[in-house]
């Protein structure tokens, strides 16, 4: 078996690694932009639980976050699929540190801007949703794409509940052939490849959506 075999049977688990990133990326996504919007809100409440939500989450570690997921909620009659289980570990973790992006962004928002739109008798939830949520997610580009970086980073902790990405793969495959060098060197070819297509991506949404006159990344 040459380098070039052993790569094409890990690319079968890249696929799993992708789907694992690609859904929990999904799941920081939308809780970040929720949790950043309804903290512009600022009700009082309300505001309280999403603090503690990005402080408590900001703090667990991904891998305990998960087991605790996987095997911890069973005892309490919750089963969820190995995927389920990194969307609500790694993908609640990485909305606690995309909320906080989000917020940074928010602030960078023109204040003039949003009174101008109020004096044209604008609300705040259509400020929020058609002045603000726009810009935001520009000013935030650069940091969403170190968050995606993280994310796929953390992937491989998906092996540990069962999930066949490219660590368990290679895992398996290391044992048999005894060539663990050319494996995990193979395993970080890969993942630099996912790395540059995300990064690629990114770079064409920035574009498409980007102010002219104003770069971000």
């Amino acid at each position: 078996m040459d380098f070039f075999q052993i790569v094409s049977l890990l690319a079968l688990g890249a696929g799993y690694t992708v789907l694992v990133t690609l859904a929990c990326i999904a799941t920081g996504l939308v809780s970040g932009i929720a949790v950043a919007l309804l903290g512009r809100l600022q009700i009082g409440p309300l505001a309280w639980v999403l603090a503690v939500y990005t402080y408590v989450f900001r703090g667990i570690p991904v891998l305990v976050l998960l087991f605790i997921v996987f095997f911890g909620l069973p005892w309490f009659g919750l089963n969820f699929p190995p995927l389920v289980s990194m969307m609500l570990s790694l993908g609640l973790i990485t909305g606690a540190y995309l909320a906080e992006v989000f917020r940074g962004a928010l602030a960078a928002v023109d204040e003039y801007e949003i009174m101008a739109a109020e004096a044209m008798g604008m609300n705040r939830r259509q400020v929020l949703l058609s002045i603000e949520m726009p810009q935001m997610l520009r000013f935030a580009a650069p940091g969403m794409l170190n968050e995606f970086t993280t994310v796929l980073k953390y992937s491989p902790f998906a092996y540990t509940v069962g999930i066949p990405e490219i660590m368990k793969q290679a895992m398996a495959l290391a044992a048999i052939t005894l060539r663990g060098l050319e494996i995990y060197l193979a395993i970080g070819l890969l993942y630099f490849a996912i790395y540059k297509l995300m990064l690629a991506l990114l770079r064409a949404v920035e574009r498409r959506f980007s102010v002219p006159g104003f770069n971000l990344l």
